[in-house]
């Protein structure tokens, strides 16, 4: 299991990696931008119903970002 700072590491490095701006992530999650930008920058973490949009849209196992399988 990760911690806290590692499930937001995970976060950011996926959000990142997925190469689609924070602005269409916002946007196809129902978010605000800024809010996409905190979760890269500050020590915030969605909502759990955001946290699975974020996921699917992302196409990121839930599973990789909270520590429980490296894949």
């Amino acid at each position: 299991m990760c911690s806290l700072q590692e499930i937001q590491l995970r976060l950011r490095e996926v959000i990142k990696s997925s190469g689609i701006p924070q602005k269409e992530i916002a946007l196809a999650i129902g978010v605000s931008y800024q809010t996409v930008s905190k979760y890269m920058c500050d020590n915030v973490f969605p909502a759990l119903d955001t946290f699975a949009r974020l996921c699917k849209y992302l196409d990121v196992k839930s599973d990789y970002v909270l520590g429980i399988s490296n894949y």
